[in-house]
């Protein structure tokens, strides 16, 4: 019996790169180095690769449910931490 989270990387594999690349970008960064690269791309257009890797979020609701179930409580702690959010 598969559990749901070797169910998830079946059936999306990139989702794991993904999901680990953005919690480690989060956990490796400072509030200063965040702070840093929102101020940097506000207004710029994003890369190609990852306009796609959004669409395909877009696209499919199962795998973007996956994925924010996956990246959200990290991304949201450092956040916080980092007076991003309130």
């Amino acid at each position: 019996m598969l559990l749901a989270s070797e169910m998830a990387s079946a059936q999306y594999p990139v989702l794991d790169e993904v999901a680990g690349r953005v919690i480690q970008k989060y956990q490796g960064s400072s509030c200063e180095q965040l702070w840093e690269e929102k101020a940097q791309k506000q207004g710029r257009p994003k890369p190609p690769r990852e306009q796609q890797a959004l669409q395909l979020l877009r696209d499919d609701p199962q795998m973007r449910a996956m994925f924010i179930n996956r990246v959200a409580a990290p991304v949201a702690n450092k956040m916080f931490e980092c007076g991003m959010i309130p």
